[in-house]
């Protein structure tokens, strides 16, 4: 029976709950979404709830990421960074995780999929909009039309302004999710050829190899990619945010 490699991102309803004709359903993606969840969780209550005189190695791990996302923060928003730290920082371990189940076999990634990277990045989208108006009320608006521009082009600035305001939205989901479904493709088309070399017998075992090795670089690419992706979501966050606390 032949594998299709794109059943992986197949979504299964394993508690089908209709509510008053809203889908609820408890889905794969649900599940690994709640794992994710009780994962940080756990890591929280067992390393730096309390802390200890010698650090553990998960505790080490997670203070390095602590230092990477506070470094994005003072970068990218300065002094008033502070208290959007913890938001980033748990946007940023959410979608690690997330990532990183993708790598392990007969696990489920819901970021390979644009509903909930769009969710989130629409969330971020609409969050900073607001954050924005609180700050700076109807002049939030005039970030539209940069200023000295002559009156005449005014409607056409705005239109390219707004486009490429509301495209925050868009492009910061679907850069996450095309960048995670290209890279399990990869990997699941790499280790569909290795296996059928593998049990192929004869020479087909031995040169088998070769594709082995490579399949090994694609596992390190991976898991780069899933840094480098959650790096860059939580990166272009700040820079948002920033937008929405200094107006330009």
């Amino acid at each position: 029976m032949s594998y299709n490699v794109f059943e992986q991102f197949e979504i299964t309803r394993l508690i089908p709950i209709n509510f008053f004709g809203l889908e609820l359903s408890i889905t794969n993606s649900t599940i690994f979404m709640l794992l994710t969840l009780g994962f940080i969780y756990a890591l929280y209550v067992m390393n730096l709830r309390d802390g200890f005189i010698k650090p553990t190695r998960w505790q080490s791990v997670l203070e390095i990421l602590f230092e990477v996302i506070n470094e994005i923060t003072k970068d990218n928003i300065g002094k008033k960074g502070g208290k959007y730290l913890p938001f980033i920082f748990t946007i940023f371990l959410f979608i690690l995780v997330l990532n990183l189940f993708g790598v392990v076999p007969y696990t489920f990634s819901p970021t390979a999929h644009i509903a909930v990277t769009f969710g989130l990045s629409l969330s971020i989208f609409l969050g900073v909009t607001l954050l924005g108006i609180v700050n700076y009320g109807s002049n939030y608006f005039s970030m539209f039309m940069p200023a000295g521009s002559p009156l005449a082009l005014a409607p056409f600035l705005i239109i390219i302004e707004l486009a490429s305001h509301t495209a925050k939205a868009i492009s910061l989901g679907v850069r996450l999710a095309a960048n995670i479904t290209a890279g399990h493709i990869l990997f699941s088309i790499f280790s569909g050829f290795v296996w059928t070399m593998l049990i192929g017998g004869g020479i087909l075992t031995v040169a088998s190899a070769l594709p082995f090795v490579i399949l090994l670089f694609v596992t390190v690419l991976e898991l780069a990619v899933a840094f480098i992706q959650v790096y860059v979501f939580s990166l272009l966050t700040a820079i948002y945010i920033s937008e929405s606390e200094d107006l330009h």
